[in-house]
């Protein structure tokens, strides 16, 4: 049996029992609570057809845990008010009980929740019993103070940075949460503050031609975030996400109303963004001026698990402005296969700039465009005990547009498909082995085909979560004129590539991913008055977690990206990422965090645009959550890099010192701090 004195939600790689609470008996929507043996809890909301319950939700519930002799036992108690339901004189629910034997990778569930089946809820028990019950009058407020001293790189005017200095930074502000007729809930904040959410995971971004995704950990906008999506898939093939929380950087006030009444569901939310006047010069005349943003989504269910629903996002900033509306349904299709559609368009008022160089010099002009698009997607997704299948089809045109949400490229037409099957003995050792195979095939709306991926795997599944899957396959990219400055034609890139993943979690202590890809690249970041050229790249990707005792859990990542000229043999870059990150559990209700994470990208400017950077930051976090919403936290932040000392500017194609350069310089000697910040934050909740 595992089980662990671990953070709050951090409770699934131990043994651990869960109860999903149909409330609203639709088959779609759930409310999830899990402790594992010693107590410690999560919660989160369950959608059928997602991937997982969404444990950004929190609330206000009771758990306790004792291991025995024969094994352990868990209480729960779940105040009424805790829930959503609607107010009837006989309530039925739908109930499903787990349990998870992790080192067995067995989930037993009652009732019976078949595998062939896909889906949970749609396999409910139906509890039924009680009545005349209602969460009642529901309010919430959780003021909070934080204090804050900081000192921070200001880049803002390019020629003259500097460091900006705030010794004692006092800051109040308030959450609170209403609830009316019983299911429908505001949520507003004020002044928000999120010093305590943890940093991203690290990612690869060097050598990339599109945006990377980060996924939001901000607890208001996480939180119900489910009523806003109509981007359900399977695993990562989701359709396109058209609200994307992190883009309201820095907001002063929100107000969020989510809830479900009778077969409808609601999802609106509004917030300003402080972040488009913070990040330009005093002079500039969008200094201290702020963004709009209103997001709505409704749908209706229909018969079983299926629906229909509309969307509607907007962000307005200074006169320009992007508007995104549209149609959506998602159709049950029996008890193994699903379907999903959006149709959505985009209307786009904007500022360009183009940039042109005469004999005089450099010459920019500015001027408004509009611009007019869509988006139109499709997915039919199967799922069963031995097989999954998915198609995708995307149809993205060029001057769609969503700054309210993330998609990744436009300009395509793309058509992706995902299928394995999975044999399964059971045996003593192995668990189930089988071929997975993928293949993506991508044109524009001129018809030129721009890239395609064919890919497949065998993967083996053993006991004791251990797995291994050789992977081989083959790609295209194609870049044009309008991809990359300074091409006149076509320019086909065709690479083969291969690679294992091994994982295994043998014991409690110990838990180990290894990714390893060996492929042809496309390097992009190539010196100005060079063409992006091939090369060959080798990418690891490897997670190491560690539990020396029952308290204590050590996360390690290294990420290596190196990139080597085809024809030459030289490196082009070598991107080194190390973290580690240590959690210390007390008891439950405090804790002790630390993160240490060293980049180093060492790039060859014969080959390519990117300067040598080292980055070194930690992370301190101290923690007393006596339940969500009534926290202490007190933490330090430290950020090093190796800028020139005095952040002088450096001269073009150099790392040397010159007053008139074009960007800071950096040296091959120590790092210094370029950003700190000392905060502590306390909240409290009052509920009535």
């Amino acid at each position: 049996m595992r089980a662990h004195m671990s953070r709050r939600e951090n409770i699934y790689d131990d043994d651990f029992v869960e109860i999903t609470l149909d409330t609203f008996h639709d088959h779609r929507h759930a409310f999830v609570f899990a402790a594992n043996p010693l107590g410690v809890q999560t919660e989160g909301l369950w959608t059928d057809g997602g991937n997982g319950p969404d444990n950004s939700w929190d609330t206000l519930w009771y758990s306790r845990g004792k291991l025995t002799p024969r094994g352990f036992v868990v209480w729960e108690a779940i105040p009424f008010r805790s829930l959503r339901f609607h107010r009837e004189p006989e309530q039925e629910w739908g109930i499903t009980l787990l349990r998870v034997i992790t080192r067995e990778d067995e989930w037993d569930y009652w009732p019976r929740v078949s595998s062939r089946i896909s889906g949970r809820l749609n396999q409910e028990a139906t509890l039924r019993g009680f009545g005349d019950v209602s969460p009642g009058r529901n309010m919430q407020f959780i003021p909070y103070f934080s204090f804050r001293s900081s000192r921070s790189l200001d880049t803002r005017d390019s020629v003259n940075p500097r460091f900006d200095y705030k010794a004692a930074e006092v800051k109040p502000g308030l959450d609170s949460k209403f609830v009316f007729h019983d299911s429908l809930v505001l949520d507003t904040t004020i002044n928000p503050d999120f010093s305590q959410v943890e940093s991203d995971e690290p990612q690869n971004t060097v050598n990339q031609r599109f945006e990377v995704f980060f996924p939001e950990k901000r607890p208001f906008f996480l939180e119900n975030s489910n009523f806003f999506n109509n981007d359900q898939g399977y695993g990562p093939f989701q359709l396109s996400q058209l609200v994307f929380t992190r883009r309201i950087q820095d907001p002063e006030y929100g107000a969020r109303l989510t809830g479900k009444q009778g077969p409808w569901n609601l999802g609106f939310l509004v917030a300003d963004d402080r972040s488009p006047g913070e990040t330009v010069p005093d002079n500039d005349p969008f200094r201290h001026k702020r963004a709009y943003f209103a997001i709505g989504r409704v749908s209706h269910d229909i018969g079983n698990q299926s629906s229909v629903g509309a969307i509607y996002t907007d962000r307005e900033f200074q006169g320009y402005f992007n508007r995104v509306g549209g149609l959506d349904a998602n159709f049950r299709l029996g008890k193994n296969w699903t379907s999903n559609f959006r149709s959505v368009v985009s209307s786009t008022f904007d500022q360009t700039s183009t940039t042109t160089e005469t004999s005089t010099g450099t010459v920019t002009e500015t001027f408004n465009e509009y611009l007019f698009g869509g988006d139109h997607e499709a997915m039919l997704t199967g799922t069963g005990r031995r097989f999954a299948y998915v198609a995708q089809y995307q149809d993205v045109s060029p001057n769609f547009r969503t700054e309210t949400g993330f998609v990744r490229r436009t300009d395509i037409r793309r058509l992706h498909q995902y299928f394995h099957f999975y044999f399964r003995p059971e045996g003593k050792h192995l668990v189930f082995w089988g071929p997975e195979l993928e293949g993506e095939r991508i044109y524009d709306h001129a018809g030129t085909g721009i890239g395609y991926n064919i890919n497949g795997d065998f993967v083996f599944s053993f006991k004791r979560n251990s797995f291994f899957a050789p992977i081989v396959g083959m790609q295209s990219d194609t870049l044009r004129p309008q991809d990359f400055d300074g091409l006149t034609f076509n320019r086909k890139f065709s690479q083969d590539f291969v690679g294992i993943v091994f994982g295994t979690n043998p014991v409690s202590q110990f838990s180990l991913r290894t990714q390893i890809i060996r492929s042809g690249a496309v390097n992009i970041v190539v010196p100005d008055g060079q063409l992006p050229n091939e090369g060959d790249e080798t990418t690891i990707n490897q997670t190491l977690s560690i539990k020396p005792i029952g308290q204590l859990q050590i996360d390690n990542t290294y990420i290596l990206d190196r990139v080597v000229h085809n024809r030459l043999g030289h490196a082009v870059f070598n991107n080194h990422i190390i973290r580690s990150k240590w959690n210390y559990q007390v008891n439950r209700e405090m804790s002790f965090r630390f993160i240490a994470q060293y980049q180093n990208l060492l790039a060859n400017p014969v080959f390519s645009s990117l300067e040598t950077t080292k980055n070194l930051n930690f992370d301190f976090l101290f923690t007393y959550l006596l339940h969500p919403g009534t926290a202490l936290y007190a933490g330090y932040n430290s950020n090093l890099e190796n800028l020139a000392p005095g952040l002088c500017l450096r001269l073009p194609g150099t790392l040397e010192c010159d007053p008139n350069g074009n960007g800071l310089a950096r040296t091959q000697g120590p790092l210094i701090n370029d950003g700190r910040v000392f905060f502590i934050k306390l909240s409290y909740l009052f509920r009535r």
